[in-house]
């Protein structure tokens, strides 16, 4: 194995602070009211220079917004809601024939994900899809398992990086690269693609079960370009703090946590690690987590599951993340997204 370069090694310092800053956002916080801006991308009465300048100043102020107009019909997000919920009321022993296997992000997990903010398991249970990755780890379930499961992720998938790279593209101008720069670079063709696709179960529990110091899912920030989440209407948690806010506090301030609601024919999204590299820290990645459910929001001692969908646009592998003023030290995404899983799973 070739010894470090030192750019290797300060990447990997940058990547050792931006950890040690994780860990110090695992605290209750206060809430705070926000204004989470919603943009319609096929606005008739707005220019694309318009729509792009909207996102950006929503992506630089808070780092986390909603769109509408943005392709993906409600039919096929029920559609893939539903067979979320098929996937995980299978057995465990047929959820487990498609575990993750080691470095690879990518198939079924439960409880394994340990938040550096927390040091406690998040509640939750997730199945991942990488396209590059399904068919060689033999991740996909069958058909007799769970009929249509593949083809309604795979297409689903698809419509949330399309998605993904019109936004990228808004960004890709505002930042002068060419239009394609975050396409070329999120190729679905490509045995280096590594973007990822996430159903998320966040499991039921007894009222018992609320400890402090326990979330569904801890403090952190995405290690991608761009998040896109669709959230069920009624399903709340998620919460949100300015990636800006939170690197700028004194170390004794707490937190100030604005709830990000469920709206309906809308997507979520923000930005995440990789794109603030890129971007020179002019669109910081936001800090979020899922809360435990509220009292007022416990049925009986019962407390519900919540269903959420993630795509993650992670960069290919063999992408060069490159600060253009370089702020932060050049890393291929393969090494960047190792480490930060590395510190994320338990095992």
């Amino acid at each position: 194995m070739p010894a470090p370069t030192d750019a290797t090694r300060a990447a990997t310092g940058s990547v050792e602070t931006e950890l040690a800053k994780e860990r110090t956002f695992g605290g209750d916080g206060v809430d705070v009211d926000r204004e989470i801006r919603i943009i319609d991308l096929s606005d008739p009465s707005s220019s694309q220079d318009d729509i792009d300048d909207a996102l950006w100043s929503a992506a630089a102020e808070t780092g986390f917004f909603q769109v509408t107009g943005h392709g993906i019909a409600q039919a096929d997000v029920d559609a893939a809601f539903a067979i979320t919920e098929r996937f995980f009321d299978l057995p465990t022993e047929v959820k487990e024939r498609r575990s993750m296997p080691p470095r690879t992000n990518s198939g079924w997990e439960f409880k394994s994900q340990k938040r550096p903010s927390t040091g406690t398991y998040d509640h939750k249970e997730t199945f991942q899809v990488t396209i590059s990755r399904m068919e060689k780890y033999d991740l996909w379930p069958t058909e007799d398992e769970i009929a249509d499961f593949r083809r309604i992720l795979s297409e689903f998938e698809a419509a949330n990086h399309a998605l993904a790279m019109r936004l990228l593209s808004s960004f890709a101008r505002k930042l002068g690269f060419p239009e394609a720069f975050f396409t070329e670079r999120h190729d679905p063709s490509s045995p280096e693609y590594q973007s990822t696709l996430r159903i998320l179960h966040y499991l039921p529990m007894d009222a018992s079960d609320l400890r402090p110091g326990e979330w569904r899912a801890g403090a952190h920030t995405d290690f991608d370009c761009l998040t896109l989440l669709h959230q069920r209407v009624g399903q709340r948690g998620l919460q949100l703090c300015p990636g800006a806010e939170a690197a700028s506090r004194e170390s004794n301030d707490p937190l100030g946590w604005t709830d990000v609601e469920p709206v309906p024919g809308t997507v979520t999204c923000n930005i995440g690690d990789m794109l603030m590299r890129w971007s020179d820290d002019q669109l910081p990645s936001t800090l979020h987590r899922v809360r435990m459910p509220r009292p007022d929001e416990i049925v009986g001692d019962r407390l519900g599951p919540r269903y959420s969908m993630a795509y993650f646009a992670q960069a290919d592998r063999d992408a060069i993340i490159e600060s253009p003023s370089g702020t932060h030290a050049p890393i291929t995404a393969a090494d960047y997204l190792e480490q930060r899983i590395a510190a994320n799973f338990a095992g």
